[in-house]
């Protein structure tokens, strides 16, 4: 293919450079056509993101004919200069448990423990991907957003130090085996240079602190590449590096994937950070063309929980006959750590005996369990509970029916199911997004209501809420059917056709009923072939408008079961909504 001119003034260059490169522009393109511009008898390192870029980027250069190109990971570097041939012994990582008991963490309370466990497993990884050369250069509370865990780890502070520190240690002297992210942290600290006379940084807005700095310390022609807006891995402590060197930046803006109208959506979304004192954003150019021949259909969400309420109704109605998850349908069961939808409904069930997780099994009430993930942020854990709360025990013959009706590969699928994080670097023909994203109102009220108290723990989320958008937005090439309650161009008019973009109203499938607007603006109502039930929100994810008014009831001091009354949600959902939004209702009879 013909290079654009700013493709081509990254190939000609010859010095340290920021690439800022848009969704779909031809990124890696443009760095195989780089390392082609290099002298052969140049030693030139590519550093992939994960093992699987890793894989595919080996063969796009074999292909390329470039033998010159050494493609890595950060952590395969660091595995052969620490693990390989050292004293060390490798663990996939350590759950709670295992860490209060591998500490001896006994505050009297085995709620406050686990508690204790998640945050030392978290200040741990912090100190691991940070630059830090020791622990006391970092202060943990300011990566904690949400007031209640805040205000438990104020509380607890000097017994999360202390045992951070005795996890690091024993990690350090081999008495219990180490994980990836120390190894890497021990990479760093250990100040490698690597003979490489160029050295590609890929992906570098998703970055660890840790190894950027690896990267700035060597003496090789140093190239960052990446899309300032696509970080959304800042909760495990990734850093956007390409706002954290001083090279020059070469932008990239023409996006190959798709057509101008979805780009107009893109440079919308990135609009909206204004609003975080941000500068403005690149502007993406569309340089696709949408095709009417679509192949993939994937319906996108921000959460498991809109992703599998809107999947269970779509098969449910006849929408769909054959679904894909990406990344398996199982990971969408279980939380971080571990714990099983399963095992959560056993306990919402009173159903002690039968868990098989060791964290939960530890819960003694679903109040305990929703107590222990607002004190410690672990929102995976938290959808888990909404789920079990929205449906139930009819939720485990319902994940059977999709499991069923799960086909091997994509292509095969009627529709893909995935949140942003697991579809990262896809693309697909058709993209239908869920409404369970940040948008603009929601945006500019939070930020009102922080005032001046505005964390920047608290900023950092936002932004990256309104990158997962703008990921979400970008996966698609033809065509992209976007909720009114978020899509940026609600007041603005299209041309007629062709159009890439539907602005409809958000296909919300509760368990019982579906609700579309036609075209005129009609709601469109279809009873489920469930008879016999009253048609209730249980089952739907949350809108942005229901958000806001369940917020204003609250604040006006109504009554929840009033609220519960009002929005037909269940209690338990109210009070556990306001609660991960921050609200404080201790004081609240349950």
């Amino acid at each position: 293919m013909e290079l654009t001119s700013e493709q081509k003034e990254v190939v000609r260059s010859n010095h340290d450079l920021v690439i800022n490169a848009v969704a779909g522009s031809g990124k890696t393109t443009t760095l195989i056509e780089y390392a082609k511009s290099k002298p052969a008898g140049n030693k030139i390192l590519y550093l992939a993101f994960n093992k699987t870029v890793k894989t595919e980027a080996i063969q796009k250069f074999s292909a390329a004919g470039i033998k010159h190109v050494k493609v890595e990971t950060a952590h395969s570097l660091a595995y052969d200069h620490i693990i390989k041939n050292g004293k060390y012994e490798l663990s996939q990582g350590y759950k709670i448990y295992e860490w209060k008991d591998i500490l001896g963490i006994r505050s009297g309370e085995i709620a406050t423990d686990l508690i204790i466990a998640n945050h030392v497993n978290k200040y741990v990884s912090l100190f691991c991907n940070s630059k830090a050369q020791k622990l006391q250069e970092l202060n943990y509370e300011d990566v904690i957003a949400d007031s209640r865990a805040l205000g438990f780890v104020k509380q607890f502070h000097p017994q999360i130090n202390k045992f951070t520190r005795e996890a690091l240690a024993k990690m350090d002297k081999a008495l219990i085996p180490v994980t990836h992210d120390f190894y890497l942290k021990k990479f760093q600290l250990a100040e490698p240079e690597l003979s490489y006379d160029y050295i590609l940084f890929d992906e570098g807005q998703d970055a660890s602190a840790a190894m950027l700095d690896v990267f700035l310390k060597q003496k090789a022609t140093r190239v960052i590449v990446g899309d300032m807006h696509q970080q959304i891995y800042g909760w495990r402590f990734a850093i956007n590096s390409l706002q954290q060197v001083d090279f020059p930046v070469f932008n990239l803006t023409n996006s190959f994937r798709f057509n101008e109208e979805i780009a107009l959506v893109a440079n919308k979304i990135l609009q909206w950070k204004k609003h975080l004192g941000e500068s403005d954003a690149v502007k993406i150019i569309g340089a696709g063309n949408a095709s009417d021949q679509i192949h993939t259909k994937a319906t996108l969400g921000r959460t498991n929980l809109a992703l599998l309420v809107d999947a269970i109704a779509q098969w449910q109605h006849g929408n769909i006959k054959k679904v894909y998850f990406e990344g398996n349908i199982n990971s969408y069961t279980f939380a971080d750590e571990g714990a099983s939808l399963y095992d959560v409904l056993n306990l919402y069930n009173g159903k002690l005996d039968k868990i098989r997780d060791k964290l939960i099994k530890e819960m003694k009430s679903m109040w305990q369990l929703e107590e222990y993930i607002q004190k410690t942020e672990d929102s995976a854990l938290g959808m888990i509970v909404e789920v079990v709360k929205e449906f139930g025990n009819r939720l485990p013959g319902l994940i059977n029916e999709l499991k069923q009706n799960h086909t091997a590969t994509k292509e095969d699928a009627d529709m893909i199911f995935s949140t942003v994080h697991r579809c990262k670097g896809m693309e697909y023909d058709q993209v239908s997004l869920l409404n369970d994203f940040m948008n603009e109102t929601k945006l500019k009220r939070i930020i009102k209501e922080k005032g001046e108290d505005f964390p920047l723990a608290e900023k950092n989320r936002l932004a990256e809420e309104l990158n997962i958008l703008y990921v979400a937005a970008t996966r698609a090439k033809s065509k992209l059917i976007i909720p009114a309650e978020i899509n940026p161009l609600h007041s603005v008019q299209l041309a007629p056709a062709p159009l890439s973009i539907s602005n409809y109203s958000s296909r919300s499938f509760g368990k019982f009923s579906v609700e579309t607007m036609d075209s005129d603006g009609v709601w469109r109502k279809e009873k489920s072939n469930y008879s016999g039930m009253r048609r209730t929100n249980h089952g739907k994810s949350w809108t942005i408008d229901e958000e806001i008014q369940m917020e204003q009831l609250f604040r006006d001091k109504t009554p929840i079961a009033s609220i519960a009354k009002v929005l037909a949600r269940g209690e338990s959902a109210v009070r556990y909504k306001l609660s991960s939004l921050g609200y404080d209702i201790d004081d609240l009879e349950f």
